[in-house]
C-alpha cells in the first residue's frame, strides 16, 4: 500500500513496496543571500499575518462577511552563532554590523531541496529585508557567542527553483506535493497564483473578486 487508508498519507513509494521519507526537515534547507549560502544558523523563522475584520449588521446574530484590511506583513527573526569571524549581519551579506548602519534592504533565499530533482526544488524568497533589531550576549557559564537578529520585509514569495516545469500551474509550487494537484487549484493567471509566485504583491487590488467564489478557481480572473 502506498498511502495511508483513511488520511491517503503517503506511506511508501508507488510501487507499495519501497520505503521512503515524507517529513520535510531542516537538513534540506540552505538560506542564501546574495548567492552565497549562510553558515552556522541555528534557528530561522518567518511569520506572515494580516488585519481581517468581520462585517455585522443590525438585526442579524453572527458575521455576514469579513475582510482583510491591512496589507500582509513579513517579519521573522533568526540566531546563527559567531562563527568564521562573522557576525549576522555581515554573514547576511552586508558590509556593517549595526543595525543603524544599514542603507538599503536586502533579499534572503530559502531553498527547500527535499527533492532530488532540481526542477521540483522549493526557492522561497523574503523580499527587501531591514534589520530591526540585533543581540547578543557574552556569558560566563556557556561560552559560546550567538547573535539574534530580528527583521521585517516587504514581500515574501516561492517558486519552483527550475522555473516554468508545469504546463498548466507554470512556476506555483502550490502543485499538491507528493499527491498532485487537486480538483480547484486553478491555472498560473489566477491571482492567488500570481501573488504566490511574486508576480503580484498582493491578491486584493485584482478586478472581479466580488464576482468569483472558490468554485471558479482557474476562472483565468487577474
Amino acid at each position: 500500500m502506498a498511502n495511508a487508508v483513511n488520511t491517503k498519507s503517503t506511506l511508501s513509494l508507488g510501487d507499495g513496496s519501497t520505503n521512503k521519507t515524507s517529513t520535510s526537515i531542516s537538513t534540506h534547507i540552505i538560506i542564501y543571500v546574495n548567492g552565497v549560502p549562510v553558515g552556522a544558523v541555528k534557528n530561522l523563522s518567518v511569520s506572515e499575518s494580516r488585519e481581517l475584520k468581520f462585517i455585522d449588521e443590525v438585526g442579524t446574530d453572527g458575521h455576514i462577511d469579513s475582510t482583510p484590511v491591512r496589507s500582509t506583513n513579513i517579519s521573522g527573526s533568526c540566531e546563527r552563532v559567531r562563527f568564521d569571524r562573522l557576525r549576522i549581519a555581515e554573514a547576511f551579506g552586508r558590509s556593517f554590523v549595526h543595525v543603524s548602519s544599514q542603507a538599503y534592504p536586502f533579499d534572503i533565499v530559502i531553498l527547500d531541496r527535499q527533492k532530488s530533482d532540481n526542477a521540483s526544488q522549493i526557492s522561497t524568497v523574503i523580499k527587501n529585508v531591514w534589520i530591526k533589531n540585533i543581540s547578543y550576549a557574552y556569558n560566563a557559564d556557556d561560552w559560546v557567542i550567538t547573535d539574534k537578529m530580528d527583521w521585517e520585509a516587504e514581500t515574501i514569495y516561492s517558486v519552483l527553483a527550475g522555473g516554468d516545469t508545469h504546463p498548466i500551474l507554470g512556476k506555483s509550487v502550490a502543485i499538491g506535493g507528493e499527491r498532485g494537484s487537486p480538483a480547484g487549484y486553478g491555472e498560473s493567471s489566477w491571482i492567488e497564483r500570481k501573488t504566490d509566485t511574486g508576480e503580484s504583491r498582493g491578491s486584493l487590488d485584482a478586478s472581479g473578486l466580488i464576482d468569483i467564489g472558490s468554485s471558479n478557481y482557474g476562472s483565468g480572473i487577474y
